[in-house]
């Protein structure tokens, strides 16, 4: 997994007094990563927006919770580009980072609907993050502590 984070940049939407932000640190489960770079420039620049607004605490316009994971902390960002549609999924239930879980192209022509086996991929990278977040937050609460 990776990371990734541009600090010391601007969230002037939610900003009460155009303080600074500085952006969570990203991660990418599995493929996401390399997936994500093999979309159209255009999409690229959509899901770039969507994580960038996660990581700063925002919201993207075209971010929406995915159906059947309890709430609004697995979000689902959708773009089409010249008859594709494209999918990325994220995740900020996890405090001070945000996981993109997935990115896809789908491939299904019935309906809106998100492909089960692509749900499935979610559910099992969901679970690989659960478990590298406990174990990142643990190195982040042992190296505050010997900061002390």
């Amino acid at each position: 997994m990776q990371t990734y984070a541009k600090e010391g940049m601007m969230d002037t939407a939610n900003s009460t007094e155009s303080e600074p932000r500085v952006p969570k640190p990203v991660f990418w489960i599995a493929s996401s990563r390399r997936d994500l770079r093999d979309f159209p420039k255009g999409v690229k620049r959509t899901f770039g927006q969507a994580i960038f607004d996660a990581q700063t605490g925002s919201k993207h316009p075209d971010a929406k919770p995915l159906k059947g994971f309890g709430g609004a902390g697995v979000l689902e960002v959708v773009e089409d580009d010249d008859g594709s549609t494209y999918r990325a999924i994220l995740t900020v239930k996890f405090a001070g980072v945000v996981y993109v879980l997935h990115a896809f192209q789908k491939k299904s022509k019935r309906g809106a609907k998100t492909p089960p086996a692509e749900v499935a991929k979610v559910k099992a990278r969901l679970k690989a993050a659960e478990k590298h977040y406990a174990e990142w937050f643990e190195q982040q609460k042992r190296k505050n502590e010997s900061r002390a």
